[in-house]
């Protein structure tokens, strides 16, 4: 059975549900679950289908929550409130975590496409050029501000020999990422704690290096985590950043470009798009010196965004199986909203993509000088 074959299975099995008896509507359920969970390639990266849950939520928890996080936008005075930011950011990763590492990886971040390579390759290379780019060298110890569930950490680590100190606000992803270390036995060099990149629980000048990918985009304030950074860094060392931000595309008149921004900040728990020069600004106000400063999205680079485009049938395909195990009870209620809440946005990010308006992976390079300027 096909992908096709098998959505117009699944879609023809749920309308006709009511007609069915029991025990032919579990004979059919039985093989929908097999070609779609069992045999679906979605299952070759490590999560399966029928694991989808809400992160550290209980499965009562799931609907609610994500009832309260659409609140936040539906609101738009309740996002501003940046006291608000941290438990919305967290909620958000409980209920996508599971969602993003069965349907995208355990890299949860774009990279630009690589004709040839494949989209793990790509993702790879996109952070093995972190590495690059610190220069990192076996020994020396490395902060990653916004670790997720730590694909980009096993990466880096595996590439340079470094030593990586991840840290996510969310206490699941802490515990998947844990996990994955254990998995490809390198947790003697990857350390994943939970808590606040605003607020980290270490002593000044203590990394040889600091990197974020695509993570500071949450901060309620860039400069306070840039600020945060820039303290847990040795002097003379280097931080490098892949930003979420505004183009020079982009024009707050133009109503289509609102909405595209906005839905992208709905659907991915951002307090506020930046734009291409505020990131610059923050940086240097908090005492960087900045080396490099260029969107990696440009050409020569291929568009970042049709991986989104591509993976539309598998949307469908992965929509039907989380429709069909919420119904049977396996997932919690709340998921299947969730999932289509993410499908919307990937509709908005392919948008921003095609304007031009918006890059996931502008690259920043900043080093904190010798003799810090804020001492």
């Amino acid at each position: 059975m096909d992908a096709m074959e098998a959505v117009a299975a699944s879609s023809g099995w749920i309308m006709s549900w009511g007609l069915l008896g029991t025990a032919a509507a579990g004979g059919i359920a039985a093989a929908v679950y097999w070609a779609m969970c069992i045999a679906g390639s979605a299952e070759r990266r490590g999560k399966r289908a029928v694991e989808l849950g809400g992160g550290s939520l209980s499965r009562e928890e799931v609907a609610g929550n994500y009832k309260e996080y659409a609140a936040f936008f539906e609101k738009p005075k309740q996002i501003e409130k940046l006291d608000n930011v941290p438990k919305l950011v967290d909620t958000f990763y409980n209920l996508v975590t599971d969602i993003y590492e069965w349907g995208w990886g355990q890299s949860f971040h774009f990279s630009p496409a690589v004709p040839g390579k494949s989209h793990r390759d790509q993702t790879r290379l996109h952070e093995e050029r972190v590495a690059d780019l610190l220069k990192l060298k076996p020994g020396q110890k490395v902060l990653d501000a916004g670790c997720g569930v730590g694909g980009p950490m096993r990466a880096i680590t595996a590439h340079s020999g470094a030593n990586v100190v991840g840290i996510t606000i969310n206490d699941y992803q802490v515990a998947r990422a844990r996990n994955h270390n254990k998995k490809a036995r390198l947790d003697h060099l990857c350390e994943v704690i939970c808590g606040n990149f605003l607020q980290m629980p270490f002593a000044d000048n203590f990394f040889d290096g600091a990197y974020s990918i695509e993570a500071t985009c949450h901060a309620p304030q860039l400069r306070e985590v840039y600020a945060e950074i820039y303290r847990v860094l040795k002097p003379g060392q280097l931080y490098v950043t892949y930003e979420w931000v505004t183009t020079p595309k982009y024009s707050a008149d133009n109503p289509e470009h609102v909405e595209i921004i906005h839905g992208i900040e709905h659907g991915d728990a951002l307090p506020g798009m930046r734009s291409f020069t505020q990131i610059v600004e923050i940086a240097k106000e908090v005492g960087f010196d900045v080396l490099e400063n260029r969107d990696l999205a440009l050409p020569p680079a291929h568009p970042w965004w049709k991986r989104l485009k591509m993976g539309r049938l598998a949307y469908y395909r992965n929509h039907v199986v989380i429709a069909l195990l919420s119904f049977l009870g396996i997932a919690p209620q709340g998921v299947v909203e969730v999932h289509e809440m993410l499908f919307k946005t990937a509709l908005y990010l392919t948008r921003g993509g095609e304007t031009g308006i918006f890059t996931p992976m502008h690259l920043l390079v900043c080093r904190k000088p010798a003799v810090s300027q804020r001492e």
